[in-house]
C-alpha cells in the first residue's frame, strides 16, 4: 500500500514507484507535474543552446577571476606589494585585447583595487614584480603567447569553466 501524493489516501500501486492514485483529480495533478518537469528540462536545454560565446566568456571570466583571488589569497598586490583592501584579479596583458592569454594563470595575479582600477594595472611595477615571480623565461613565453590571436569555441569555454570550478573546489 502507498499514499497518494495529491489526496493522501492509501491505494494499491499498479506500477512500480507509482506516486498518485488513479482518481481523475490526482491523475490531472500528476500529468501537470510531469509536464512541468519536462518543460524545465527543455527550457534548460534551450537556454544552453542559445548561450552565445560572449556570454560564456563573461561567465568563464568570473569563475577564472574567483580562482585567481582564491589562489593568491593572503598575498600582497603584485604591483604595489601592499596588502589589498579589495582584491582584484589583475591581468598583465589586458583581457579584452589579448585573448590568447585571457585565461592564463601566468598572466593574472592578485592586485589591489587601487592599482588595477585607478592606476590601469600599474603596469611598470606589475612587470617588474611579474618577472621576479614567474621568471624571465616564463615572462618571455607569456609575451609571445599574448601576441597571438585566438577565438574561443563554446565547448572550449565550457571546458575551461569546469576546470576552474574544479580548481576552486580543490582550494576551498
Amino acid at each position: 500500500m502507498s499514499r497518494c501524493k495529491n489526496c493522501k489516501e492509501k491505494f494499491e500501486p499498479v506500477k512500480f514507484l507509482q506516486k498518485y492514485c488513479l482518481k481523475d483529480e490526482c491523475v490531472r495533478v500528476w500529468v501537470e507535474s510531469e509536464k512541468a518537469k519536462t518543460w524545465k528540462k527543455t527550457k534548460a536545454k534551450m537556454k544552453n543552446d542559445l548561450e552565445t560565446v560572449q556570454e560564456l566568456i563573461k561567465a568563464t571570466q568570473i569563475i577564472f577571476n574567483k580562482y585567481i583571488r582564491l589562489r593568491d589569497k593572503g598575498q600582497v598586490c603584485i604591483s604595489c606589494q601592499k596588502k589589498p583592501l579589495k582584491e582584484n584579479a589583475g591581468h598583465y596583458f589586458n583581457a579584452n585585447n589579448h585573448w590568447n592569454v585571457r585565461f592564463s594563470e601566468l598572466n593574472c595575479h592578485l592586485q589591489c583595487e587601487h592599482c588595477n582600477t585607478y592606476l590601469s594595472g600599474n603596469l611598470i611595477e606589475y612587470q617588474r614584480n611579474l618577472i621576479h615571480k614567474i621568471g624571465i623565461e616564463n615572462y618571455n613565453e607569456l609575451e609571445a603567447e599574448a601576441r597571438k590571436t585566438r577565438k574561443f569555441t563554446k565547448d572550449e569555454l565550457k571546458e575551461l569553466m569546469q576546470i576552474y570550478k574544479n580548481k576552486i573546489k580543490d582550494i576551498s
